[in-house]
């Protein structure tokens, strides 16, 4: 097995100038350097990863916690992540919980046996006081997800804020009789956007009868179902906002099974401005988020508190952007 003296032979270095060149580390004159990365090649040498690991209790890996990676929202966010963990010297592992707590709580425990040295979660559904008081001993950072009040370092926009503008657009458009399809009233973002929902018909005057609210599960599968719902109501909706995009699709897909037309007989709106919301037919109107940028602040956060720099705060909240499209009616907003 080759070593890290054999390859300090063969460069005519010390051990100590091989481990500078591997780590990064230190002062070491270019062409050294490369003398250094030669031999390496020449002996095809291996370092000790887990040697190194135990010297530095460091493993140069960040876990990123998602509760449904087919869900491609996800993607962008955690392109943001990669991008800024690669350029510094950290691999990203990924987890799916595929939308169980006890799952999360399981990847948890991957952080409490230092197999990591920090974690994002995309994903806030353990218990609160467990996570805070873990967020105490290791260093986590929510994105996208959040628990209100928590002490935990956070990135996400106001989903409340979000939902009542986009609500209020279907209203300007003439919408009185509105439906919404949410999320799971469990999660934090599902609850959000319904509030904002229901502020904008409340400071408009509109009424919100039970049956016009149903609720899904951020699946495309459940929006086609409970749109299914709405369309048996004696007085079906004019409008309806559907808490992601995918669900806004699969409402789409019923009232076109249905042989009726949107937007002309049927707006519909989403939320999350996902890869195909812009190629889907009609063109979908929706909430776009910053998401690479998400995904850029998280791991920003993170390795600020991995490399214990204090931050300038803990809760930041990123711009949204309302997408006008086909989809409602009338396109008066730029697309991006």
């Amino acid at each position: 097995m080759v070593r890290i003296a054999d390859v300090a032979k063969l460069a005519n270095v010390s051990t100590a100038t091989v481990s500078r060149v591997l780590s990064n580390t230190g002062k070491v004159k270019k062409e050294t350097t490369e003398k250094v990365l030669e031999a390496i090649k020449q002996l095809n040498y291996q370092p000790n990863i887990l040697a190194r690991q135990l010297r530095t209790l460091e493993t140069k890996t960040i876990l990123v916690v998602v509760p449904d990676i087919s869900n491609p929202f996800f993607s962008k966010v955690l392109r943001g992540i990669e991008e800024v963990a690669d350029e510094n010297g950290y691999q990203v592992l990924l987890g799916d919980t595929i939308n169980k707590p006890e799952h999360e709580i399981a990847f948890l425990d991957i952080l409490r046996q230092k197999k990591a040295d920090g974690m994002i979660l995309l994903t806030a559904r353990s218990d609160r006081e467990f996570l805070e008081q873990l967020a105490k001993e290791y260093p986590i950072v929510l994105a996208c997800e959040y628990i209100e009040g928590a002490e935990i370092p956070t990135v996400s926009i106001d989903n409340i804020s979000s939902a009542r503008k986009i609500t209020e657009h279907l209203i300007q458009l003439n919408h009185e009789r509105i439906a919404t399809i949410t999320g799971p009233l469990h999660v934090v973002l599902g609850r959000d956007r319904l509030k904002g929902f229901q502020q904008a018909m409340k400071q408009n005057g509109l009424q919100i009868e039970p049956c016009l609210v149903q609720e899904g599960d951020f699946t495309l599968e459940s929006g086609c179902n409970q749109m299914l719902k709405l369309l048996a109501l004696e007085n079906p909706p004019t409008a309806v906002f559907a808490a992601n995009d995918e669900m806004a699709m699969g409402a789409i897909k019923t009232i076109k099974s249905k042989g009726l037309n949107v937007p002309n007989d049927i707006a519909v709106v989403g939320f999350d401005n996902i890869k195909f919301a812009s190629i889907f037919e009609p063109a979908l109107t929706t909430i776009s988020q910053p998401t690479f940028e998400i995904g850029e602040k998280a791991i920003d956060l993170l390795i600020s508190l991995i490399n214990n720099t204090p931050l300038e705060k803990e809760q930041y909240i990123l711009e949204d952007q309302l997408i006008v499209r086909d989809s409602c009616g009338k396109c008066n907003t730029v697309d991006s």
